[in-house]
């Protein structure tokens, strides 16, 4: 898997960036930054998704990832002011906003995973019913006032994220489109439960679910 973006080339399996056929330093860590960047463009990757794929069950301090990207940042020749390759995404993480091409990327293979983003953390849903609310043992725990204790249900099933509302008391809703029957769910959609408490639906990898009316 090689990643070819300007004079750049990032060489996972060899674990090398190259410039214009030279080698450029970059430590393990913004390596695999700079990889999970690449393969999850244009989409932009929350920090806390970002922290726990680079810092697996380990508590690093809030400045640890933005001194890594700004690592990257440095051996790319970017600017955080006016990012040709990395980019802010404020208040949630980062993203890699330029042109790459993918050598070995598969096309159509499908998503890796479905996620929901939010102040709280982020979820990963699994194949299934994932069911949301107040509840702790539930996959997506969202203690919040106006939240029930089980509010709605996502299903992921073949490829595609399918939310119910779950006769909750105060409603669920897709941006400002009360649900009251199952929804396909689509990139980005951003999924409020009662008055306050706002999920978005992420897709990590693979093209995005297939476009329905609605």
């Amino acid at each position: 898997m090689r990643y070819a973006f300007s004079d750049f080339v990032l060489d996972v399996d060899a674990r090398q960036l190259v410039r214009a056929g030279r080698a450029v330093a970059l430590s393990p860590k913004a390596f695999d930054l700079l990889e999970l960047l690449l393969r999850e463009r244009p989409r932009a990757v929350s920090r806390t998704r970002l922290r726990a794929a680079l810092w697996p069950q380990t508590h690093v301090g809030a400045t640890s990832l933005h001194v890594l990207v700004s690592q990257v940042r440095t051996v790319l020749e970017d600017e955080a002011q006016e990012p040709r390759w990395i980019r802010t995404v404020q208040r949630f993480g980062y993203a890699f906003c330029g042109s790459a091409t993918g050598e070995g990327e598969r096309a159509g293979a499908g998503a890796d995973a479905f996620w929901l983003c939010s102040s709280d953390g982020d979820f990963r849903l699994r194949e299934g019913d994932n069911v949301i609310g107040r509840e702790s043992d539930l996959t997506v725990r969202i203690d919040r006032p106006g939240v029930s204790r089980r509010h709605a249900c996502i299903r992921v099933e073949g490829g595609r994220a399918t939310l119910t509302d779950l006769g909750s008391k105060n409603g669920t809703f897709v941006g400002d489109v009360p649900v009251s029957s199952p929804r396909v769910l689509h990139d980005g959609d951003e999924v409020r439960l009662g008055l306050r408490a706002r999920v978005v639906l992420q897709r990590s990898g693979g093209e995005e679910t297939e476009t329905e009316s609605r």
